[in-house]
């Protein structure tokens, strides 16, 4: 169920045709007693887009991936500059696995197929407004091949790397922010062993300081 109070809506569609028929589903549920919904902004571009967001800060967006200018999984990845609270449900004529993907890594709550929008748009606004993905079963099931193949390359990249307890331990505190100090003295041990330890650990995740070797770690689930 969606909520009763007026919904915010930018659209983002560089397709005017496209454009002007989602005016009128969402003209047609809000006269069906679907919700309020209130469009406030249209744009062709991912600029256009991008001021229209920070004037309006809409409930939600509704995003093309392809655009005139930029491109959706461009403008997902400004959004989080302007601080942007609103839900994006992407509308895409594309089904590749790799665009659904990296659309939903990007930040978007829900992902529907152009030629779906008449049947899925009410329902994947109703779910993405409860704070729920929204994904049909024809794209949850090529997000979650893909999902699992990314997975599966980051354990396997994980296993290959062979930490020693102490390393494992050293890393854990670098990971926390210790300084190589402070791990010595949680460790008992000098601060030369923990360069050490530091000198093992970035030649086995093949980094060169300390802020790669967070980042990797936590990317290969190495550390909580």
């Amino acid at each position: 169920m969606i909520t009763k109070l007026p919904v915010s809506i930018v659209l983002v569609e560089d397709e005017p045709r496209f454009r002007a028929g989602l005016l009128t589903l969402l003209n047609f549920y809000s006269n069906n007693g679907n919700a309020e919904f209130q469009v406030v902004g249209e744009a062709d571009s991912m600029d256009a887009a991008l001021n229209l967001i920070a004037q309006q800060q809409p409930n939600l967006l509704l995003l093309d991936l392809e655009l005139a200018q930029g491109d959706g999984i461009t403008t997902l990845t400004r959004l989080k500059s302007l601080s942007y609270k609103g839900k994006v449900l992407v509308l895409s004529g594309h089904e590749e696995e790799e665009w659904i993907f990296r659309a939903m890594q990007a930040g978007a709550y829900g992902y529907v197929l152009k030629d779906r929008v008449a049947t899925q748009l009410c329902d994947a606004i109703a779910t993405v407004l409860n704070n729920q993905i929204y994904l049909a079963p024809e794209v949850s099931t090529v997000f979650f091949r893909l999902f699992h193949s990314y997975t599966q390359t980051t354990i396997d990249a994980a296993q290959g790397i062979h930490l020693t307890e102490r390393e494992k331990e050293v890393l854990e505190w670098l990971v926390k922010g210790a300084s190589n100090e402070q791990i010595a003295s949680e460790l008992y041990i000098t601060v030369a062993t923990v360069k050490a330890h530091l000198t093992a650990i970035f030649e086995k995740l093949k980094v060169n300081s300390r802020t790669q070797a967070i980042v990797k770690a936590l990317k290969l689930g190495l550390t909580q």
